[in-house]
């Protein structure tokens, strides 16, 4: 038997029962510079509603995840990539580096410290749903690089 404090009413069980037992914990894995503390700015500014999903709790720093179960996984630390083959996309001013799995996309971004990276099934939300409305977040980081294709430089000839 567990014995609360006097000053903790039933309504207020109730309501922790409510708030802690609704959604599980998505279990995310945190990227290797997670601890970065310009991840914390971009995670304070992600919507609490991203693509028509709620956000949800996760186990790890600088991650968020929305849906239940997950549509969306965002995880700020990642390895910021280099020049690259991969598709690269430009969603209001934002640059992400494109690999596509099937439907199972990951969406990196380009020219950013740290990098964040969001993974997301296509068949369950719009890639622009989901890029455009992380820009708000994103933007915190600044950009130093930007998305170049065959037609922004001068090739050998």
């Amino acid at each position: 038997m567990k014995f609360f404090p006097a000053a903790v009413s039933a309504g207020s069980l109730v309501l922790a029962a409510a708030l802690t037992g609704c959604t599980p914990v998505a279990d995310v894995d945190a990227a290797a510079d997670a601890a970065n503390p310009d991840c914390a700015s971009v995670l304070v500014a992600v919507p609490e509603d991203l693509a028509g999903s709620q956000q949800r709790e996760t186990s790890s720093q600088a991650t968020a995840a929305w849906g239940s179960p997950s549509q969306i996984i965002l995880r700020c630390g990642v390895p910021v990539p280099g020049p690259t083959t991969d598709a690269c996309a430009t969603v209001n001013g934002i640059d992400w580096v494109l690999r596509e799995e099937g439907s199972l996309w990951t969406a990196t971004t380009y020219g950013r410290d740290p990098a964040i990276e969001v993974l997301f099934d296509t068949n369950q939300v719009a890639s622009s749903t989901v890029l455009v409305e992380l820009e708000n977040a994103v933007s915190r980081i600044d950009q130093t690089r930007e998305c170049l294709s065959t037609k922004d430089v001068e090739l050998p000839g």
